[in-house]
């Protein structure tokens, strides 16, 4: 059992953030600052690991074009100069770090096609993003390795948006209806273009959901060997489902520190109290549990200020032996 965090933080500072997160966690992760702008969000950053497309941020969003724009172009630089912090700082870190990418599906339901609409409309579409997206972050983390090789890395794909994908839920462009539902096995299809390019390079491929009724069926027939979830999504008929999850031999990364009310800090025995509300009524071998289960905020912690977000994090810290202890009893 470990903690770790889920992605985002807030303020500009790469550096510092670098030293507080590879610092105090075994688990670390590239943070996310989206607060320095345009390119620097969870959708822009992704867009700048692709390879072979183009994207430019319209008014109304990221649409995909023949060649990229400037704003493109800046989340690409903001990316480098990402990665070179990232080498700089963990010199001597022998532990593991998370790259976190929005998910293709979180993709498609986001980014506009040239034409229109958004590239969950077009089959073709989406699974040529889905394919860049692979291409990119493999080649990303085949980059990372030579020049982090005592490293291992682990990559979670960000899907706020995959229960309304595979529900009809996401609208159109023009907002005035709604996209048809993808099928299971469709959107099984398109993770597993992720799970199954980048496996050899990474310890696990998660999935991040902080979304209401995200299908761990579906990840599980995906290559998904980690889904990330928030506590506060889940309800009792969610129980059986997290039961098998865990019982296949996947791991659980499960938010025990809820981030919606900004700067609001958990404490350790409160982030225990909810991890016992939730797994003791499992019932499930404790060894099983210390070896599948990890501890984090339910999403991230960018609309905070720093100082909370550090306490937050260092309260995650505290509460993993703290939990590990009442479960194994």
């Amino acid at each position: 059992m470990y903690a770790t965090g889920i992605g985002s933080l807030p303020g500009p500072d790469m550096p510092g953030a670098l030293r507080h997160v590879l610092g105090s966690f075994e688990q670390a992760w590239l943070p996310e600052l989206p607060g320095r702008g345009v390119g620097a969000d969870m959708v822009g950053r992704t867009l700048a690991m692709t390879e072979g497309l183009g994207f430019d941020l319209q008014p109304q969003g990221w649409r995909l074009l023949e060649r990229s724009g400037v704003d493109h172009a800046r989340a690409r630089g903001l990316l480098r100069r990402d990665l070179d912090e990232l080498e700089e700082a963990a010199q001597g870190f022998t532990g593991t770090v998370t790259l976190t990418m929005a998910g293709p599906w979180t993709l498609a339901a986001t980014v506009e096609r040239s034409r229109g609409d958004k590239v969950l409309a077009d089959h073709g579409a989406r699974r040529e993003l889905a394919e860049s997206l692979a291409a990119g972050a493999s080649a990303l983390l085949a980059e990372m390795g030579r020049r982090l090789p005592e490293v291992r890395w682990r990559v979670r794909l960000d899907e706020p948006l995959l229960p309304a994908v595979v529900s009809g839920g996401v609208a159109t462009a023009s907002g005035f209806s709604r996209l048809r539902a993808v099928d299971r096995p469709q959107a099984s299809a398109l993770l597993s273009v992720l799970s199954e390019a980048l496996a050899e390079q990474v310890v696990r491929v998660g999935v991040h959901c902080c979304a209401p009724g995200l299908d761990l069926d579906l990840l599980a027939r995906s290559g998904i060997a980690q889904a990330a979830l928030d506590v506060g999504t889940l309800g009792l008929r969610d129980l059986d489902a997290v039961a098998s999850w865990l019982e296949a031999g996947h791991e659980l990364l499960i938010g025990l520190a809820p981030t919606q009310r900004p700067d609001v800090v958990s404490t350790p025995d409160e982030i225990v109290r909810r991890g016992l509300d939730l797994l003791r009524p499992l019932a499930l071998d404790p060894d099983l549990l210390q070896r599948s289960l990890a501890v984090s905020t339910g999403c991230g912690l960018a609309g905070w200020t720093l100082r909370p977000a550090m306490r937050q994090l260092d309260a995650l810290l505290e509460a993993v032996p703290l939990l590990a202890e009442q479960l194994a009893r």
